[in-house]
């Protein structure tokens, strides 16, 4: 891994990004194997972000890819308010509980890794890497890919419906840009990974009981309103680049 990461960062990023894809898709079939959802996606998550987390200590990396206090202070972050309340958004249509407790454990332990794995490769490896020649292409990179990575939902066995998985992508792009704009002016993923994660835990509770084409279109809409706010904020507000 070191010698293919001196090679070419954008390489090793993109290696990365296909062992997710590849590991998430063959988790899936074997999860209906083992007869615990989620299961064997939990484990191969667990896997990867271990041995990521360890390369970049290994390798003194983990400030250059954002695992650090942020820049500025959680003031000039609004004290990360919209990012609590976007965090909330999969129980904007109601809470209701989709797993028994061993599923549950397993939703919540794969959710946490798969925050820390897709921040860490898309907008740590990914964007770090393009960024060296052209940070506008690299935020632009980094979300849309973050976002379309997302339709291989529609053919790993997950079961994901296609209006579903179109509306996961639109958000995706969305919190792509956002996430981007939090490492790239405050210099840590942290906050990225900790919504990312508090997201994806918060899927396992939300009711989707009525939620209608014209509900999602809704509720992204207004996800996507709150990130364009927040985002200008940023930019105004905090300080230039300081990567």
């Amino acid at each position: 891994m070191k010698k293919l990461y001196e090679k070419s960062e954008l390489a090793f990023a993109l290696v990365w990004i296909g062992i997710y894809c590849v590991l998430q898709s063959l988790a899936n079939p074997l999860n209906e194997i083992i007869g615990i959802e989620k299961s064997a996606s939990a484990v191969f998550c667990i896997i990867q972000a271990v041995v990521l987390f360890v390369f970049m200590q290994k390798n003194g990396l983990l400030q250059k890819y954002g695992l650090c206090r942020p820049y500025a202070s959680a003031r000039r972050f609004l004290y990360y308010i919209p990012l609590f309340i976007l965090a909330t958004s999969n129980l904007w249509n109601g809470v209701t509980v989709n797993y028994p407790w061993l599923e549950m454990v397993c939703h919540i332990g794969l959710m946490i890794c798969v925050g820390f794995i897709e921040e860490v490769i898309f907008r740590g490896f990914l964007f770090s890497a393009i960024a060296k020649d052209n940070v506008k292409t690299a935020i632009i990179i980094s979300s849309v890919t973050f976002g379309i990575g997302h339709l291989v939902n529609l053919v790993n066995g997950s079961g994901m419906e296609l209006t579903a998985n179109l509306f996961q992508i639109v958000r995706a792009i969305a919190f792509g840009f956002l996430f981007v704009i939090l490492f790239y002016r405050g210099g840590s993923l942290l906050p990225c990974i900790i919504t990312h994660s508090a997201i994806n835990i918060l899927s396992a509770f939300a009711n989707e009981t009525g939620l209608t084409v014209e509900r999602r279109m809704a509720f992204t809409l207004m996800e996507c309103v709150i990130i364009a706010v927040y985002v200008l904020i940023l930019i105004k507000t905090l300080p230039k680049n300081r990567r």
